[in-house]
């Protein structure tokens, strides 16, 4: 695949790159229709209540404390990580802080510079701009963006061909709020604008069970600590997924049980769902059994594997094997994707023998025996 595919097919964001297995998958990162809703309320509203991301928190609170006591807008702030970590609640969080209105919008969105201009003109002073998946912004756009973040001026350009002419418009100060699951992606002249810039890793499995039992909570679920814990092992480092895992055992415990949930009842859960002790799915489990099982261990290229699992091969490598890879379960080499020491032992199997270190098989001695 050329790199303009590679480029066009990682600026998805993950788990909508294909259908199916991607879109439907209890431990999906991203939230689509009315769960963005039910996630609105389960929101923490102020830094002082954000669970996890200490570092971030910490000095996300300087910068917005020391901007409040000077009486100036604060830098702009980039927040890069994957989906499902709170980018989009922080970006709440600092309008509140702030004090100031919160405009939301997204890169897909602004396709053209006139669409940015249109938001940028009735910003009000002060206001927070949050634009998700950054990246994805219009080229044009882009280059807009550039001069209202520095000069907070914004070029219109009246008419067309040799007679076109730019009409400088200032703009309020506002404070821009960036997020995006791809920072490799930015260009660095957008990247270089921003005056903080926080890359927001996953979570600790103790720091889900607090996010679990502070939404049970608020959802007014009866929950036990070991019940909680067993909930925040299984859900992949992810608050968005620990928090859709608590709402599909708080259903299996209302219609199979009387509401309350166990550690026992949470586990029979899960096990229906097919989300075992470490946070697999069925994709994953498929896409290892047949790694595993079929061909050996590895090395076996993508396209070989998404067949054998019946599935298309973006969804393999953009749903499936971002968290095989971070959980150490599968590696990625030049010759195809490989079962590590890990997987067999979390199937309970016994690796197979290393091959012989031949020449040809680490890709020298390919012109033929001396």
């Amino acid at each position: 695949m050329s790199e303009e595919g590679d480029a066009r097919r990682s600026a998805r964001p993950p788990g909508r790159a294909a259908h199916g297995a991607g879109e439907d998958r209890v431990v999906s990162p991203v939230a689509e229709g009315e769960e963005q809703a039910i996630e609105a309320a389960l929101r923490p509203k102020r830094l002082d209540e954000f669970v996890g991301q200490q570092r971030v928190r910490e000095q996300l609170s300087l910068v917005l404390q020391s901007a409040v006591r000077r009486g100036r807008t604060p830098d702009h702030i980039m927040l890069s990580g994957g989906p499902g970590l709170g980018k989009t609640t922080l970006s709440m969080i600092i309008a509140a802080e702030l004090g100031r209105p919160l405009r939301i919008s997204s890169g897909p969105a602004i396709e053209r510079a006139g669409d940015l201009a249109a938001v940028l003109s009735t910003l009000s002073e002060g206001e927070v701009l949050f634009v998700d998946e950054i990246h994805r912004m219009a080229r044009p756009a882009e280059e807009m963006l550039y001069v209202a973040m520095e000069d907070f001026r914004v070029d219109v350009v009246v008419g067309k061909g040799p007679g076109a002419t730019a009409i400088p418009l200032d703009i309020a100060p506002f404070t821009l709020v960036g997020a995006t699951t791809r920072a490799g992606l930015l260009p660095a002249p957008l990247r270089d604008r921003f005056g903080f810039v926080a890359h927001m890793d996953f979570y600790e499995p103790a720091e889900l069970e607090v996010i679990v039992e502070r939404s049970a909570r608020l959802l007014r679920v009866d929950i036990h600590d070991d019940a909680a814990t067993e909930i925040s092992g299984r859900s992949r480092g992810t608050p968005r997924i620990a928090n859709r895992l608590l709402r599909r055992v708080r259903d299996f415990a209302e219609v199979r049980a009387d509401g309350v949930i166990t550690r026992e009842l949470a586990r029979a859960a899960l096990t229906l769902y097919e989300v075992d002790e470490r946070g697999l799915d069925r994709l994953d489990r498929a896409v290892l059994n047949a790694l595993m099982h079929t061909f050996g261990g590895g090395p076996v290229g993508l396209s070989t594997l998404a067949v054998s699992v019946g599935e298309e091969p973006e969804t393999v490598e953009v749903v499936a094997e971002p968290f095989l890879v971070r959980q150490g379960l599968l590696a990625r080499t030049p010759r195809g994707r490989v079962a590590t020491r890990a997987a067999w032992e979390h199937a309970g199997l016994a690796p197979p023998p290393p091959p012989p270190t031949t020449g040809t098989l680490f890709g020298v001695g390919d012109e033929g025996s001396e």
